[in-house]
């Protein structure tokens, strides 16, 4: 009778814990499958050290973290290291997700928490591994006063456990999040999650290292340099080169090829970033032209201003799903700083696909949504959090979203200042914009006979490469530029800055 009541799926067994435990031969996962995060390797190897020879660091007085949480981008690998560490330490390991804990019934959550440290003492030195813990660790007090929130009893459980009178010892909890900053500060204070390790975006070299583990089972061309293939993905974390190689592994196999050679790399990253190619899509002859004007426009001011990135290639062939054309831009390397300077040069690339429909056509057309949508964020950025206006050195945004995190349409940001100084935002931004489309102006008007070549290009093969691109403006407008507000005269890019990187991609539609 007792048996048939705390068997699977009745009532009595709700408060047993959802937690799985791994064998170290189950995992198969060691720091060698880890690549391109080898700070935050470093970071945890500590804790699989302790686990194996505790005397090393206790002769010292010293004692392990009893908590680590892992926070980075969506991507980075933070399960991965949590199961590599699994797979190093030769202990015990717990995994469960934070939703494992929520359940219909009240208390459950609650009773979970404690049986599961119940097993893990029983096992201990072990590991206990919560992914998505922000399902679970969210601030308290924002549910209805005086009502009874389940999610904050299960945090509760969760926080007298890890530190409470009857400390656990030998139990390490790891967990890992991208919204940090959802979480409840007690549990983020020392004594619980002590350490907290960042698993960022890789840098080039980190992002070869990847590229070199997931195509240990890919056919690879023997010229190609995986060094290169670096080069044409920043921003890229470690799902994404993971689906990268998949995607030029299935193009070879498409296209009956031998091996995987840096051509399908190179469509691997378009289809990643721009989407795929719709060549079935039928488009009257009016709307294609208006498009290669558009994308033309586009190509001309980022190849005419000199602190663009480098255009790598020109297309007026559909792709995802809205941009009937893009212009894809790639850096010369990783950057984590904007100057002022660079910023107006994007606006006013932004904005050079409408200006050169104006130009031609007189009235424009929806196409430039997207891209009026980004340079209007631009610039109020630099307005209300770069201080890169006539306002002054001031912020005036008050935002709390996730720095890991997109911001979505859903999130409104707090504003703290008056209605005079949002007037003045405002007309901070439209100068920001007017003075931008003036520029685009002239550079499109100076350089009338190449927008015309380019876009008789485009019509004819679809798709510019950045040497066809070079030859084109060169033969066109031979003679440097000079753009009114500017002191130097803007001259063409020289053919080493351009280098084989993506990021940034104008659609148009």
């Amino acid at each position: 009778m007792l048996r048939r009541l705390i068997g699977a799926g009745s009532p009595m067994a709700f408060g047993r814990s959802k937690g799985r435990l791994y064998a170290q031969e189950d995992l198969g996962v060691t720091f060698n499958d880890v690549a391109g995060i080898d700070e935050a390797v470093e970071e945890v190897r500590e804790v699989v050290d302790f686990l194996k020879v505790p005397d090393k660091y206790q002769k010292l007085g010293g004692r392990i973290p009893k908590g680590v949480l892992l926070v980075g981008p969506p991507g980075t690998g933070k399960t991965l290291l949590a199961k590599a560490i699994a797979g190093e330490a030769g202990v015990p390991f717990f995994s469960l997700s934070g939703s494992d804990f929520v359940e219909m019934f009240v208390g459950v959550g609650a009773a979970r928490v404690r049986d599961m440290f119940q097993q893990a003492e029983a096992k201990a030195p072990c590991i206990i591994f919560i992914d998505e813990l922000d399902a679970l660790g969210k601030s308290r007090g924002s549910g209805i006063i005086g009502g009874h929130d389940e999610r904050e009893q299960t945090l509760n459980a969760l926080l007298v456990e890890m530190d409470g009178f009857g400390s656990n010892s030998g139990v390490i909890v790891m967990a890992a999040t991208n919204r940090p900053e959802t979480l409840d500060p007690a549990l983020l204070r020392p004594g619980r999650f002590d350490r907290h390790v960042l698993v960022d975006r890789p840098d080039i070299r980190g992002r070869e290292a990847i590229l070199k583990v997931h195509v240990k089972n890919v056919k690879l061309d023997p010229n190609i340099d995986l060094k290169e293939v670096a080069a044409i993905t920043p921003g890229f974390v470690g799902a994404d080169l993971a689906n990268l190689v998949n995607e030029a592994a299935l193009l070879a196999a498409r296209g009956e090829r031998q091996a995987v050679g840096m051509r399908e790399f190179n469509e691997g990253v378009e289809r990643v970033t721009a989407g795929l190619e719709k060549k079935q899509r039928i488009m009257n002859e009016d709307e294609k032209l208006r498009v290669a004007y558009h994308e033309s426009g586009h190509a001309l001011v980022a190849y005419s201003l000199p602190n663009t990135d480098p255009v790598h290639k020109v297309s007026i062939i559909p792709r995802g799903l809205a941009a009937l054309g893009y212009t894809m831009q790639r850096p010369e390397g990783d950057r984590f700083l904007m100057t002022q300077s660079e910023l107006e040069s994007r606006i006013q690339v932004l904005l050079a696909g409408t200006i050169a429909e104006e130009l031609t056509f007189t009235d424009i057309s929806t196409g430039a949504q997207n891209d009026l949508e980004r340079a209007t964020e631009i610039a109020r950025k630099m307005v209300m959090e770069f201080g890169m206006s006539r306002l002054g050195r001031v912020n005036y945004r008050d935002s709390n979203r996730s720095p890991f995190l997109a911001m979505t349409g859903g999130e409104e940001s707090v504003r703290h200042c008056s209605e005079h100084t949002m007037r003045g935002i405002d007309e901070e931004v439209r100068r920001f914009i007017d003075e931008a489309i003036e520029k685009v102006r002239h550079i499109l008007e100076m350089r009338r006979a190449s927008l015309e070549a380019l876009t008789k290009r485009l019509m004819d093969v679809e798709s510019i490469d950045a040497d066809e691109l070079k030859k084109i403006v060169e033969e066109n407008s031979p003679t440097p530029l000079v753009v009114p507000g500017t002191e130097a005269p803007i001259r063409l890019a020289p053919p080493e800055a351009i280098s084989p990187e993506v990021t940034a991609i104008e659609k148009s539609g």
